[in-house]
C-alpha cells in the first residue's frame, strides 16, 4: 500500500508541493492510520499513514495530554502529488 505524507510542521522544503489542511478526525483502519483532512478548499479528504507516521504527527502538535489534536493544522502531500 502506497501511503500519504503528512506534517505537523510547515516543511522546510519543497513548499509548492504540500497544501495546508485541519484535523477532523483519526481512525485506524485494516492496520494504518486514516486522518481525515478538511482542506484549504472545504473539501475532506482521507489520508492513509502508518500507525508510526500518526504517533511521530501527534508527539510534534505539542498538544497537552488532554488536548484533542482536531482542529490542528497540519501539511499534506496525497500520493502521487
Amino acid at each position: 500500500m502506497t501511503h500519504d505524507r503528512i506534517h505537523a510542521r510547515k516543511p522546510t522544503h519543497d513548499l509548492e508541493r504540500w497544501s495546508v489542511g485541519t484535523i477532523e478526525s483519526i481512525t485506524d483502519r485494516d492496520g494504518h492510520c486514516v486522518f481525515e483532512v478538511r482542506t484549504a478548499a472545504g473539501e475532506t479528504i482521507e489520508l492513509v499513514v502508518t500507525t508510526a507516521i500518526r504517533e511521530l504527527v501527534l508527539r510534534r502538535l505539542d498538544l497537552a495530554d488532554d488536548e484533542s489534536p482536531i482542529g490542528s493544522h497540519v501539511w499534506y502531500r496525497q500520493h502521487g502529488g
